[in-house]
């Protein structure tokens, strides 16, 4: 007498679950990815090179324009207020990103904070940018807290 053993209850393993379960955290994590900020790499066509060169003439006002103006505010450690090397008030920093708006639309305004600079301190800056109406702001911290 021969005994046969019955067949064993287990099937294929489908792979189709995993598939989908890797599909799904491609698509999770495709979406909340950062991605790369075109806008920091200049594009220039070779038109505005062109008439880049044939206009060294202009005046600096006319070239920020062209170029895209870019206005670095320091902020010191005691909340001390610098553009372009010169301390300013409040009031003169607001009507100095209005005169360069009202040249460049799209002038970009770089805050640099110091580590030691207190947050009030760097609200007051941005209000500032606000009330100016920027645009295009950024806060770069270039230094740590000692």
């Amino acid at each position: 007498m021969r005994l046969t053993r019955p067949a064993s209850a287990t099937g294929l393993i489908s792979l189709v679950p995993m598939i989908d379960v890797l599909l799904i955290l491609l698509v999770f994590f495709m979406v909340t990815s950062t991605y790369l900020d075109l806008d920091m790499i200049a594009a220039k066509s070779p038109q505005q090179d062109d008439a880049a060169a044939a206009d060294q003439s202009v005046s600096d006002a006319s070239d920020a324009a062209q170029t895209g103006q870019t206005l670095m505010i320091r902020l010191g450690a005691d909340g001390q207020l610098g553009l372009r090397g010169r301390p300013q008030t409040p009031e003169e920093l607001r009507h100095a990103l209005e005169a360069a708006l009202a040249v460049d639309p799209l002038a970009r305004v770089l805050i640099l904070p110091s580590g030691a600079a207190t947050t009030q301190a760097l609200v007051t800056v941005l209000d500032i940018a606000a009330a100016a109406n920027v645009q295009r702001l950024q806060v770069l911290r270039l230094e740590g807290r000692p």
